[in-house]
């Protein structure tokens, strides 16, 4: 999806292309999470693009497509499973994002039923239960089907799995000839561990999270499985009866109790959106505590006449609605603050946290950065936290950044122990015993151990093997350390990984021997190492791991030189610092003085240059592709922007240069051959015109380019 526009400022063609960008990103969205239970979204993030979904329609409703997210509840069941169509759809729920939108949510109602503001309207609040939705139909008192939710129109048949659940009555006494029950299936937080415990000593593969233990869970074709699994279901609402439980919901959800369903004791009758939203504040300061995962409250009209009256929309009932919790917050417990050593020697302290789900994901670690972080302060001693420092002990929220790595946002003083002590950084390497050092300028204290700390090496080869740099299959972090201490097979260096084969074939004791391994999972590894020896250029400098040289600037760096002798030459021309190749690689846009240097010292340096000579000897490195620039006046020329363009961005300007197959660089230098010159060009204009450059305005080059 590209960056989201006004949606004002939307042409109708734009609006229908991202309409069609957002069917195909929900579907997918929605297949992952309800069909296979491997979510690839947060919630936050569906929920953004549902609204912007909903949005667009509303402003073109002539554009509203047949396949409209807005008119889907879940996904197509998977195959293996009957088909159960279920009599009363199983419908999702609005969603309501802050106290305004829950006060919203009773003025709707409101005026569809015609009540005055000040009319009594009760509304029921429970916890809104993070697991796999469940409907029971039981006729003469017997449980006769389980079927999940599906699109909510046609679920899978899950009677057998349903059937070894303790908390799923298979029979009930006094109940209406026909009634469907259905609820949440859930994992309590100790259950989970326990059972990821248990996986993991059968050799098996964990689970992600509690959810997508209970859905998979409930989902197994092999019934036996199912129940040795601790699941758990909460009963919350019904679909098709014959006779109704009661003229409330509050009084429903009773009677459900009594006929021996588990209900959470949460639900609580509220007289309107103040009490709403206070014990939905209620509930949100309990949920790191509650033993299973909620994310967020759901509001229910009580009185079961109004409910009929006000009906449903076509996905959403109108008389009910679900407040989100921010997907990215939670508070716990900082049991612990450990000290990590990364392969650049940076000390990293992480907080280990007693174990609490964050956006759907459960988090035990937390970045805590560095040692200002923890005390209280950014990296230019401005007050963060409100000064508050971080202490083991410590009541802590936590977020996860982007949805990916979990921080502590804010610390509860006020639950702080009167013993709790600051914590003091330590000044040498955990790992080596080395001094560890913060250089004038560096927000990172850092080990100088280097080659002599375990930890480095085994970072800087963890690095390697990860899915950006040579991503070998078979070969992971795990393996990585059992490889590094191996004494028969040891993999101390990247080229050590290049020749395992050969060494394996002269040991007496062979890998496929090994406990663990075979001869088909052995025969597989060297198979995915030999396949890694061909590798692009720009991958192969990321996987070195050099400190500041990312991802993007090794490709930036390839696509400069084009080959690795090209580049491996120049840089080593330039270990002083100076000179035309020093110049060059300083000019390239997008490379400063301190990635060069580190890169320059990188090579220099005469066991880290041993160390990757010997790696290059095991490698095929592809020259860099170049872009297909037939008939480019600046094919292969390097050229400058400076100045205002005012005809386009400069991002875009250097985009172009690039697509057409020349070299753009940052600053002037004996190796630029075109200055792109604006209003404003200064320092750079001069310093071309000292060194002869060619020089032209945005209109020269915007003819120089007409029609490429």
């Amino acid at each position: 999806m590209q960056p989201e526009k006004d949606i004002s400022q939307l042409s109708e063609a734009e609006a229908r292309e991202e309409l069609a960008q957002l069917a195909e990103v929900l579907a997918q969205a929605n297949a992952a999470y309800h069909t296979h239970d491997a979510p690839e979204m947060s919630d936050a993030d569906y929920d953004r693009l549902k609204r912007r979904n909903t949005a667009l329609e509303a402003a073109f409703p002539a554009l509203k497509r047949s396949d409209s997210p807005s008119d889907k509840v879940g996904a197509p069941v998977a195959s293996g499973f009957s088909k159960i169509d279920h009599v009363v759809p199983m419908l999702s729920l609005g969603n309501a994002f802050s106290d305004e939108d829950v006060t919203d949510f009773d003025g709707r109602i409101r005026s569809f039923l015609g009540l005055a503001a000040d009319a009594p309207l009760k509304f029921t609040a429970e916890p809104k239960i993070d697991g796999l939705s469940l409907s029971l139909r039981y006729e003469g008192g017997k449980l006769m089907q389980a079927a999940t939710r599906g699109d909510g129109a046609t679920g899978e048949n899950v009677t057998a799995n349903a059937l070894t659940m303790a908390d799923i009555p298979q029979t009930l006494t006094n109940a209406p000839d026909v009634l469907e029950v259905r609820g949440e299936v859930y994992m309590a937080h100790s259950d989970f561990d326990a059972l990821n415990v248990a996986q993991e000593a059968k050799g098996d593969k964990t689970f992600a999270n509690p959810r997508n233990a209970a859905a998979g869970s409930l989902r197994q074709l092999d019934a036996s499985i199912t129940k040795s699994r601790p699941l758990r279901f909460f009963a919350y609402a019904w679909g098709d009866v014959s006779a109704p439980l009661s003229d409330t919901q509050m009084g429903a959800i009773e009677r459900l109790a009594e006929l021996g369903f588990v209900t959470n004791e949460l639900t609580k009758l509220c007289d309107g959106p103040t009490e709403m939203i206070a014990h939905y504040r209620y509930i949100e300061a309990q949920r790191a505590s509650l033993g299973y995962d909620i994310d967020g409250v759901v509001y229910k009209v009580n009185e079961l006449d109004l409910q009929s009256r006000l009906g449903f929309r076509s996905t959403t009932p109108r008389w009910a609605i679900a407040h989100k919790f921010p997907a990215e917050l939670a508070w716990t417990t900082l049991e612990a603050i450990d000290i990590q050593v990364g392969r650049t020697g940076a000390l990293s302290p992480v907080a280990r946290l007693k174990p609490v789900t964050v956006g759907g994901v459960v988090v035990s670690n937390a970045t805590l950065h560095n040692e200002d972080y923890i005390q209280g302060f950014d990296s230019k001693g401005v007050e963060i936290r409100g000064g508050k420092d971080i202490r083991e002990g410590d009541w802590v929220q936590v977020y996860r950044a982007g949805d990916v790595i979990p921080k502590v946002a804010d610390v509860d003083l006020s639950k702080r122990a009167a013993d709790a002590k600051p914590y003091v950084f330590p000044t040498t390497c955990p790992e080596c015993g080395s001094d560890a050092v913060r250089e004038e300028g560096d927000a990172v204290r850092r080990c100088t151990g280097g080659m002599i700390c375990p930890a480095q090496a085994i970072e800087k080869l963890k690095h390697f093997v990860s899915r950006k740099a040579f991503d070998i299959e078979g070969l992971g972090a795990k393996q990585v350390e059992m490889f590094f201490d191996d004494p028969d097979l040891p993999v101390r260096t990247p080229a050590d990984i290049f020749k395992l084969e050969a060494r394996d074939a002269g040991n007496l004791t062979k890998l496929k021997n090994r406990k663990g391994w075979g001869d088909q999972s052995a025969a597989n590894l060297f198979a995915a190492i030999n396949e890694k020896r061909k590798i692009g250029f720009g991958r192969a400098l990321f996987a070195l791991g050099i400190r500041h040289v990312g991802e993007a600037a090794s490709n930036l760096i390839a696509n400069h030189y084009g080959d690795w002798d090209s580049f491996e030459a120049a840089v080593t021309a330039a270990a002083d610092f100076e000179g035309t190749e020093w110049e060059d690689l300083l000019a390239m846009d997008g490379i400063g003085d301190v990635m060069a240097r580190s890169l320059v010292t990188a090579f220099a340096q005469d066991k880290e240059r041993a160390v990757i000579d010997d790696l290059v000897s095991q490698l095929s490195i592809q020259s860099a592709e170049k872009p297909k620039s037939d008939g480019s006046p600046v094919a292969g020329k390097t050229v400058v922007f400076t100045g205002k363009l005012e005809k386009m961005t400069r991002d875009e300007a250097k985009a172009r240069a690039e697509r057409l197959g020349a070299k753009v660089a940052g600053s002037v230098s004996k190796k630029t051959d075109l200055l792109v010159a604006g209003p404003g060009a200064g320092s750079k204009a001069k310093k071309a015109a000292d060194l002869g450059v060619e020089t032209i305005d945005e209109d020269g080059w915007l003819a120089m380019i007409e029609g490429l």
